[in-house]
């Protein structure tokens, strides 16, 4: 296993003007159905915190345990959310925590300000502020809260020896194939699991080829996938790159798109390939972060794999690769 900024390659360049303003480098792996690597560039074993792309993963045990097995798709979809904290996800997570008996004041999520731009705006006027249920995560969390409420253990799902986090790290690492080699607390509060690359490559491989009737595992991770792809507007938001994707392949892909320089997607349907995508990013200067477009001044847009392109979410090439987008 190595650091994550160990052998990195070149994947974006961010062009301001007529000049490359920063470099960001990463790892990039493709996994088949079953969990092999097809395509891998820069280094496959880079440690990594998967962040958001693990909700579905963290979703797992809600649904082998029995737990949500009466959920809706609406449900699964945020309990697999990295959403805006739109009127929709509020309402659907405040919903939620009505059928278990509980309220906002149960999540240990925290707070931030929603992501879409309406529901800060109306916050703002009204003179509001923000309360668990616009966070990002709070969809996670009330699946959390859900199995911690099935298997009878304490309030405090978030620490790392409850019952909730033990069973979504044996999950985790069934899946990714490893023992995990440490945590950090993510932004939610909850545990997030260090893996290798090709590990989580693995599991979203694994995520892709599910099929029913395959054990219950892979009827856990059929359901999901099905749910995000029949609620992407739920999974994330108006104009999220993952929601616009869902909604483009007609339900037959999932995905997420939050979380510092990392992506997945992974293909679903009779007629895919049954591919999954991973990659991490680091700019030149040495931090870890987001590939965004660059400022209102000049020429602005982003160079993916040698294009430049002021979109940036179009024609997303692998390095190396020249048969058309992801």
């Amino acid at each position: 296993m190595t650091e994550v900024n160990e052998g990195a390659i070149d994947l974006v360049e961010v062009i301001r003007g007529d000049r490359v303003e920063s470099v960001h480098r990463g790892h990039i792996v493709v996994c088949d159905g079953a969990g092999e690597i097809v395509e891998a560039w820069g280094d496959p074993s880079a440690v990594i915190y998967p962040r958001s792309a693990c909700k579905m993963v963290q979703a797992l045990p809600l649904l082998e345990s029995g737990a949500g097995a009466h959920l809706t798709s609406a449900q699964l979809a945020l309990a697999s959310a990295s959403h805006e904290g739109a009127a929709v996800h509020v309402a659907g997570v405040n919903a939620w925590l009505r059928d278990l008996a509980m309220s906002e004041q149960d999540l240990r999520c925290g707070t931030h300000m929603p992501y879409s731009d309406d529901a800060r705006a109306d916050l703002i006027r009204a003179g509001d502020r923000p309360c668990q249920l616009h966070n990002n995560c709070s969809g996670k969390h009330a699946g959390f809260l859900a199995l911690s409420k099935h298997l009878g253990a304490g309030p405090e799902y978030v620490e790392p020896d409850h019952p909730v986090q033990l069973a979504v790290r044996r999950a985790f690492e069934e899946v990714t194939g490893m023992d995990s080699p440490g945590y950090g607390i993510d932004g939610c509060s909850a545990p997030n699991f260090a893996t290798r690359l090709d590990a989580f490559g693995r599991a979203m491989g694994l995520f892709a080829g599910a099929r029913d009737g395959g054990g219950l595992r892979q009827d856990a991770m059929v359901r999901l996938t099905r749910a995000m792809g029949a609620e992407p507007m739920l999974v994330a938001g108006e104009g999220r790159a993952c929601t616009d994707l869902m909604r483009a392949m007609g339900g037959g892909r999932g995905g997420q798109d939050r979380g510092r320089g990392r992506v997945h997607r992974h293909h679903t349907g009779a007629e895919s390939r049954h591919r999954a995508q991973d990659s991490r990013r680091h700019d030149a200067r040495g931090r870890s972060g987001d590939c965004r477009d660059a400022g209102s001044s000049g020429r602005a847009g982003r160079r993916c794999a040698g294009r430049e392109t002021a979109d940036p979410w179009a024609d997303h090439e692998l390095p190396g690769q020249g048969d058309g987008p992801l």
